[in-house]
């Protein structure tokens, strides 16, 4: 299959869900001012503060910047950071907000605080991480299977962004497996990728593929990769290789190495997986099959990891991408 403007075009019609933990991504810039009187540290002179949707959110972000309708099923908290993400995606104008809960807690933030001269790149000096105080509560819970519920007759596609926070447990990895029949579901999960078995694609890292396989680091990809196709009963593994690409693991036994896309300057890798994840889905939504979607996905991830902070990809910057290096032939 060749991946031509048709494919593209067709993003903007397809309803994509997204399930699991959306958060703030915080990014304080500053320069470096004087050394500090109080203790051997470097102060930092305020500059600016923005705030981005991070892990789930990240996942939404890059949808809606595709052209999909996105429909989250997610939490936020009643709190200033919550509000925010909303605002955000509100403005979008392709994020129906339907499936977020606000809880009591806060929303989970991840601030970075980045400084450097105005005429250098700022890099990170630290990052804080808040996280919530308690456990979901079970009415919550049960109000968010409700609304996945609801949302999944829809859509296109779901995918599960799991990044251990809490939203995704048991039950709702039990409806999303049941879906799973009948719907295309992509899961993208940092520790419970066991528990999406029978699902349509994962779409791990090497390192969480290894520790998925129970394979040791002497042994090579396609090993690993044989060995998760072997017992997880999808119909494709895509493992995220950093600047040695991507493999993709087919049902029928197929096997393909993608060489990493646009070179390996990389600027930040932050976010990339959520990248992947929202092309992939998009791509097989669309009518791509494992192989083309994968190397769209691909693109993506190129154009993506050469942005500093959270960032997200476009469908003129994808365009662009392929139409330079020509149609994505299978």
């Amino acid at each position: 299959m060749a991946v031509g403007p048709e494919l593209i075009e067709r993003f903007k019609d397809r309803r994509i869900c997204v399930v699991g933990d959306v958060i703030a991504d915080i990014y304080i810039y500053g320069r470096p001012h004087k050394l500090s009187r109080e203790a051997p540290v470097v102060v930092i002179r305020y500059e600016e503060e923005r705030i981005c949707p991070g892990s789930a959110g990240n996942t939404i972000n890059n949808l809606q910047s595709l052209g999909a309708q996105v429909f989250p099923v997610g939490c936020v908290g009643r709190d200033e950071a919550g509000d925010r993400l909303l605002e955000h995606f509100s403005a979008c104008g392709n994020v129906d907000l339907g499936g977020f809960v606000r809880h009591e807690g806060r929303t989970v933030t991840k601030t970075r605080i980045l400084a450097g001269d105005t005429h250098t790149s700022k890099q990170q000096v630290i990052r804080v991480d808040r996280e919530m105080e308690a456990p979901l509560a079970p009415s919550l819970r049960t109000e968010l299977r409700k609304r996945l519920g609801e949302i999944a007759p829809r859509v296109d596609a779901i995918v599960l962004s799991d990044y251990e926070y809490g939203l995704i447990d048991r039950e709702m990895r039990a409806q999303a497996r049941a879906m799973a029949r009948e719907k295309i579901v992509v899961g993208d999960s940092r520790y419970n990728l066991r528990e999406l078995k029978g699902i349509t694609l994962i779409t791990p890292n090497e390192a969480e593929a290894y520790a998925l396989s129970g394979l040791g680091p002497d042994r090579n990809v396609e090993e690993v990769g044989r060995r998760i196709m072997a017992f997880m009963e999808v119909q494709a593994l895509l493992v995220t290789r950093g600047n040695r690409g991507m493999a993709l693991f087919q049902k029928d036994g197929d096997v393909s190495h993608i060489p990493i896309s646009g070179g390996d300057e990389i600027a930040d890798v932050t976010g990339a997986g959520d990248t992947v994840a929202a092309a992939v889905t998009l791509a097989l939504a669309s009518g791509a099959d494992f192989s083309t979607a994968s190397r769209i996905a691909n693109y993506a991830a190129g154009i993506v990891v050469k942005k500093r902070g959270t960032a997200v990809v476009t469908i003129d910057e994808l365009r662009e991408v392929i139409e330079e290096n020509g149609s994505v032939d299978t």
